[in-house]
C-alpha cells in the first residue's frame, strides 16, 4: 500500500489532505466529487476524525486509488488488453507438434508457475500488531450517506472457503458494522461466499471469515472480477503480477489472507444468526433497502505497524468503479469469447452501472443471430445479471465513440428487432416487481431493416406547446437524434395518472414522434442526457414499463407506486448532504464548481 502511494504521488495522482476531515459523510463527499472531475487524483485524509465518536484517528484513509485510467494501469503495472491478449494466448493453447514446441509451452508453462498463491508460515506484515480486545470503533470506517444504516466497510477483501476447505473465495462485499465486534455479511445470493455459507448451515457449523483491508491494490479488484465459479480470485493477481500472491493463516480460524494487508479482521459467522443490514447508498444510485443478512463475529484484528485504511465511495456515476469496471470489461474479453465465438467487442458504460447496459458488437452470420446472442449472455456468469443488451454489426462505429454508435443504433430501432424475456437481477436491482427476478431487454441492431418514413419534427418548444396544453402531467422535453430513424422525445412528467395512459394520449402526435421516454421531472434534467441514461436503465423493468406498437415505443422510466402495480418499496437516490457540501466548499476542501455539480445531481 505504501509503495502505491509513493507511485501515485511520483506521478502527480495523489492529493495529501492534512486537515482534519470527518468519517461520517465528509471524507466520503469530498471523494465522491473529486472522482468526477478530469483530472481526478487519488485522496489520501492524514487526520480522519469523527465528531460522533469524538475520536481523532492515527490511521490515514485513502479513497479514489483506482480513480482513474492512469492510477488503474499503474497498480496492473500494464494496460489491461495487454492480460487480455495473454489470457487468450493460454486459451488457444495447442499441442505441440515438435521438439521446440514442446520448450515453447514448457516455457509458458513454467511461467503460470507464477499464478499460483503461494502460503508461508513466516510472520507477516498483516500480523505485526495482534489485538484481542476487539473494537472495531478504533478503525476510521465511514459512514458514506446520510440514510445508511451505519458505518460500512467498503474495500474489504473478504476471505472464505468451502465447508471442506478445497475452495477459496475473494469477494468485494460491503460490511456494516453494529457494534464493537459484530460486523452484518452482506452475501448476494448469487455470490460464491453465499453458495459456501449454504454448505456451513446445512452442517450446521460456524463458517470462518477474514477481511482484509490495504495491502497491494490489486486483490481488492480481483475480488470483483467474474471469475468462473470455484476458482480463487488470487489467481488473477498471479496471471497480472507474474509473482504468487504470498498468503499467511489468519491468528483465529483458518483462513489464510496476503501477508501484505494492512488490516485484518478475522472471526466466524453463525448460520443460525440474522440481523438487518442496510439501508446503504450503493453504486447504483439508490439505497438496498434493510434486509435480514448473516453476523460476523469478530475475534481478532491484526494489522501493520503503521497501516492505511482504504476506502470507496458508491453512488451515482462517475466513481471509482468506472475504472475497475472498466479494467474488468478489457480482461475477460477472450473468457466471454469462448462462449460467444463472433463477439468483437463489448462495453459496459459506467453510466449504466455496468450490468443494466451491455453494447456488444459481434459478427452477426444468420437471421436471429443476434438474439441468439443474447440467451448466450444471459447466460454467462455474472453477465447473466445484465438488463439491457444492444447487438450491433462489425460495421458498426467504436463501441466507445457514444455519439456515432448510438446514431448507428437508433437507425436500426424497430419492434421486431426487441426481444423482451426475463430472468436473474442483480440484488441491488429495485425496478423488476420481484427480487433478483425481472424483465430483460435485447435489441438487434445489426440490420438496417428499418424502412419507416421520416417522422415531422418540430422544434422543442413548439412540440411542448401543443402537447402540454392537451396533457397536463408534461412538464418538459427534449428531442434527441432527430436526425436518424428512431428519434428520441424525453418527457419530464409530474405524474397524476399511469404512464401507459399517457402513452395512449400521446398517439394522436405519433407523426412527430417514435421513441418516447418518461422521467419525474422533479429529479431529472430532460437536458442531460448522461444522467438520463443512469436514470431510465435503472429505474425500468423491460416486461412492465417497455410499451411496443409499431413506429411509436415508449418507455416508463418514472419512480414507481402501487398506483403502478409495484408493491416493494421503491429506494430513494444516494444525494449528498447540502450542509456538508456547503461546509466543505467554505473550507476549501471541495471547488465550488456549480456546473459539475448540476451536472452529475450532487
Amino acid at each position: 500500500m505504501k509503495r502505491t502511494i509513493e507511485l501515485l504521488k511520483d506521478n502527480n495522482l495523489l492529493k495529501i489532505i492534512d486537515e482534519e476531515v470527518d468519517i461520517d459523510l465528509e471524507m466520503a463527499h469530498i471523494a465522491y466529487i473529486e472522482v468526477k472531475q478530469k483530472d481526478s487524483k487519488a485522496l489520501l485524509f492524514r487526520n480522519p476524525v469523527s465528531k460522533r465518536l469524538n475520536k481523532k484517528f492515527n490511521t490515514p484513509v485513502l479513497m479514489n486509488v483506482f480513480g482513474s485510467y492512469e492510477a488503474t494501469k499503474l497498480i496492473f503495472e500494464k494496460e489491461p488488453d495487454t492480460i487480455a491478449a495473454k489470457i487468450e494466448e493460454l486459451l488457444h493453447m495447442k499441442p505441440p507438434r515438435d521438439f521446440w514446441g514442446k520448450l515453447e509451452m514448457l516455457k509458458e508453462l513454467f511461467d503460470l508457475k507464477t499464478v499460483f498463491p503461494k502460503r508461508v508460515n513466516s510472520k507477516a506484515q498483516a500480523q505485526e500488531i495482534v489485538k484481542k480486545n476487539i473494537d472495531l470503533f478504533e478503525l476510521p470506517i465511514l459512514k458514506t450517506w446520510s440514510d445508511d444504516g451505519g458505518a460500512f466497510i467498503t474495500m474489504g477483501q473478504v476471505y472464505t472457503q468451502s465447508l471442506d476447505g478445497q475452495k477459496q473465495n475473494l469477494g468485494m462485499y460491503r460490511l456494516q458494522v453494529y457494534d464493537k465486534n459484530r460486523l452484518g455479511m452482506h452475501w448476494q445470493i448469487h455470490k460464491d461466499s453465499a453458495h459456501f455459507f449454504s454448505e456451513y448451515k446445512k452442517a450446521g457449523k460456524k463458517m470462518p471469515v477474514s477481511v482484509a483491508i490495504g495491502g497491494d491494490p490489486l486483490y481488492i479488484w480481483c475480488g470483483q472480477a467474474p471469475m468462473p465459479n470455484g476458482m480463487f480470485e488470487l489467481l488473477l493477481y498471479g496471471l497480472i503480477k507474474e509473482k504468487n500472491a504470498i498468503l499467511v493463516k489468519s491468528k483465529t480460524n483458518p483462513i489464510y489472507i496476503p501477508s501484505d494487508s494492512d488490516i485484518v479482521i478475522e472471526g466466524w459467522v453463525d448460520p443460525s444468526k440474522e440481523e438487518i443490514e442496510g439501508p446503504f447508498g450503493d453504486h447504483t444510485g439508490y439505497y438496498t433497502l434493510k434486509e435480514p443478512y448473516p453476523v460476523m463475529d469478530v475475534t481478532c484484528i491484526t494489522m501493520k505497524k503503521e497501516p492505511v485504511f482504504q476506502a470507496t465511495v458508491v453512488g451515482k456515476p462517475p466513481l471509482e468503479d468506472k475504472y475497475m469496471g472498466w479494467a474488468t470489461e478489457r480482461i475477460f474479453l477472450p473468457l466471454l469469447k469462448t462462449t460467444a465465438p463472433e463477439l468483437i467487442d463489448y462495453r459496459m458504460p459506467e453510466n449504466g452501472v455496468f450490468h443494466n447496459l451491455i453494447l456488444a458488437k459481434m459478427k452477426s452470420c444468420y437471421p436471429g443471430h443476434a438474439k441468439q446472442f443474447m440467451h448466450a449472455f444471459w447466460g454467462v456468469g455474472q453477465m447473466s445479471f445484465v438488463k439491457h443488451a444492444f447487438f450491433v454489426n462489425d460495421d458498426a462505429p467504436e463501441l466507445d465513440n457514444y455519439e456515432d454508435i448510438s446514431d448507428y443504433i437508433c437507425d436500426r430501432v424497430s419492434v421486431d428487432n426487441i426481444l423482451i424475456s426475463e430472468g436473474v437481477c442483480d440484488a441491488l436491482d429495485h425496478a423488476s416487481p420481484n427480487a433478483c427476478y425481472g424483465g430483460k431487454l435485447g435489441v438487434d441492431c445489426t440490420k438496417d431493416n428499418v424502412r419507416y418514413p421520416k417522422k415531422d419534427i418540430l422544434e422543442d418548444k413548439e412540440l411542448l406547446d401543443i402537447i402540454s396544453s392537451k396533457i397536463s402531467d408534461i412538464k418538459s422535453l427534449c428531442q434527441y437524434k432527430t436526425h436518424t430513424k428512431t428519434p428520441i422525445c424525453v418527457f419530464g412528467v409530474k405524474k397524476s395518472q399511469n404512464i401507459k395512459e399517457i402513452y395512449e394520449k400521446l398517439k394522436e402526435f405519433k407523426r412527430h414522434l417514435k421513441l418516447l421516454v418518461f422521467v419525474d421531472i422533479d429529479k431529472n434534467d430532460v437536458t442531460n442526457p448522461y444522467m438520463l441514461i443512469w436514470r431510465v436503465v435503472n429505474n425500468i423493468d423491460a416486461k412492465r414499463d417497455i410499451f411496443l406498437q409499431t413506429e411509436y415505443i415508449g418507455i416508463d422510466a418514472t419512480n414507481k407506486s402501487k398506483k403502478d402495480g409495484y408493491d416493494r418499496e421503491w429506494p430513494d437516490d444516494t444525494d449528498c448532504d447540502q450542509e456538508v457540501l456547503k461546509s466543505l466548499i467554505k473550507r476549501e476542501l471541495i471547488s465550488n464548481n456549480k456546473e459539475l455539480l448540476k451536472y452529475y445531481y450532487v
